[in-house]
């Protein structure tokens, strides 16, 4: 007897092969057959006539490290048909934490959280304790460990620190990470030469991991930036992953035509380089980022100060409209006009206008609208519509490019409701179907299906995930091609999607007629180079 039996469905496997009809008999977790199922017994049959029945999606560039621990149903990604995501992007994970206990507890609060782990593996161990809807790999990423190491200061570590953080790294992927991430745009990963990140990952290399880059810039900076990530690749001997691949601001626009050749090229050369992209034109965006990398060395109570003080305000304010070589300046790129309040925590009547509006209304010069909150610690929700709709498209058909929606797991209920956030925790991978498969033919289905599954599976090295095939774990999808399409909004971002019908994690329903039905059957992945395997 099968545990699930999904019949009558469009199997579409991931390939990126046309779709076939079969039936599919689950048992154990995995896919026990795939063909006519006529007569068998299950315990439960899903009658999938008309539907899609495709592997579940592997979310490549995800934030939920925190957000998972305050509710582990993982609503937002699960109800998009997320079945496996990639934690640990952009540089921040949360461990090892060595020298920064008080620091991650303040990102833990915001949840609600105790924390109770230093290493990577604690943190894991804890994660599959609590259970979780879906299956998780995890980044150990750069800043943290530059953070445990060196602090928030602008200057190249000693022989000895890089040492420390070589073992750091070491242990991390041990612990069963999946590679390291970077966020050279962010401090304190900006702080950090191409030659230490070269060195960092060629421990990573050594345990079989990827690299992933938040670049060092997406606006000015861009081809240079994705010049610095291929040599790191080149260098290091690593697979190189290009997070949320764009060109930020019109000037730049067109400018992702480029850099796919150079990728093309320096596959060519060797190197294994890929990209993820989001579905949207609009980026998630802070106040704290809008200011120039010098500005931040110290730590964030350092920039606080600085910002109150007449001459470095003055110089802050400067740089920030004309730009600085090397750095992309969020305000010189879209403008106060271009930036969108999304939450305000206690100032909702100032959501869904732009920063340039903000300001008028309050009698304000944007520059000291922004710097008097930063100074006054206030919590904001921004967004940044700086990339062009062609762009998009151009990354997302290129073959190199799979989809990661830099979200969270988030959901319209508790904690994790409590203020905005960007639509693409909810929308991303319907909105993909939805949009840009069934109503403008940007992509095809399969190929749609290919970008969310096998390809990021191939990326992780997950040889028993991403397609429909006998003897491979059971995350499946069941979705109505004809309805399925995105529901959350800039303004009204906490809504599920709809069309996703049935989703099966490791061979259990976590989504049943849309509807969650509160299993909990993810499990953490682990590279086969994890001492915790």
């Amino acid at each position: 007897m099968f545990d699930v039996v999904v019949k009558n469905g469009y199997v579409i496997d991931g390939t990126g092969n046309p779709w076939f009809k079969a039936d599919i008999g689950v048992k154990s977790g995995k896919v026990l057959v795939i063909g006519n199922l006529g007569s068998e017994d299950s315990n439960r049959i899903i009658n999938a006539k008309g539907l899609v029945v495709c592997p579940g999606f592997i979310d490549m560039h995800s934030h939920s490290e925190y957000s998972l621990l305050a509710n582990s149903k993982a609503e937002s990604k699960i109800r998009q048909g997320v079945t496996t995501e990639v934690n640990g992007n952009c540089g921040d994970s949360p461990a090892p934490i060595e020298g920064l206990t008080a620091e991650a507890a303040e990102e833990a609060k915001e949840y609600k959280l105790e924390m109770d782990w230093s290493t990577l593996g604690e943190y894991l161990d804890r994660l599959g304790r609590e259970g979780i809807a879906l299956n998780v790999a995890q980044l150990v990423g750069h800043g943290t460990i530059r953070k445990a190491v060196v602090d928030h200061e602008n200057r190249p570590p000693t022989r000895e620190e890089l040492g420390e953080m070589k073992e750091l790294v070491a242990q991390a992927m041990q612990d069963g990470a999946f590679g390291m991430s970077t966020g050279l745009f962010y401090s304190p990963g900006s702080f950090a030469d191409t030659e230490e990140v070269i060195e960092l990952c060629k421990v990573v290399a050594k345990y079989g991991g990827i690299y992933t880059s938040h670049i060092r810039g997406e606006g000015d900076p861009l081809i240079e930036a994705i010049a610095e990530a291929i040599e790191i690749g080149e260098k290091a001997n690593i697979p190189v992953q290009i997070s949320h691949h764009k060109a930020c601001g019109i000037e730049n626009w067109g400018k992702v035509k480029k850099t796919l050749r150079m990728m093309e090229e320096a596959r060519a050369r060797g190197v294994d380089v890929t990209c993820d992209v989001y579905p949207y034109t609009a980026c998630g965006a802070d106040l704290v980022s809008m200011i120039p990398n010098w500005a931040h060395e110290g730590g964030v109570d350092r920039l606080r100060e600085r910002l109150k003080d007449p001459k470095d305000r003055e110089r802050i304010k400067k740089e920030m409209l004309e730009g600085l070589p090397g750095w992309e300046s969020t305000v010189k790129q879209s403008g106060w006009q271009g930036i969108m309040v999304i939450f305000w925590k206690g100032h909702r009547e100032f959501e869904g206008k732009t920063l340039a509006e903000v300001a008028e209304l309050e009698g304000l010069d944007p520059f000291d609208l922004i710097f008097d909150l930063i100074i006054n610690k206030e919590s904001l929700e921004l967004v940044d519509f700086s990339m062009s709709e062609e762009d998009v498209r151009t990354v997302m058909k290129h073959p190199l490019s799979m989809i990661g929606s830099d979200g969270w797991a988030l959901a319209p209920y508790g904690v994790l409701s409590e203020s905005k956030t960007h639509p693409r925790s909810y929308g991303t991978y319907p909105r993909i179907l939805g949009k840009y498969v069934r109503e403008e033919k940007v992509l095809s289905l399969e190929e749609a299906i290919r970008k969310m599954t096998s390809l990021p599976a191939q990326k992780l090295g997950l040889t028993d995930r991403g397609l429909v095939r006998e003897r491979m774990w059971a995350d499946v999808v069941v979705f109505d091609p004809k309805r399925v399409v995105d529901e959350a909004r800039y303004k009204d971002p906490h809504r599920y999607p709809a069309g996703i019908k049935y989703v099966l994690v490791n061979g259990e329903l976590v989504v049943d007629s849309r509807e969650h039905t509160g299993t909990l059957s993810g499990k953490v992945l682990r590279t086969l180079n994890s001492k915790r395997q």
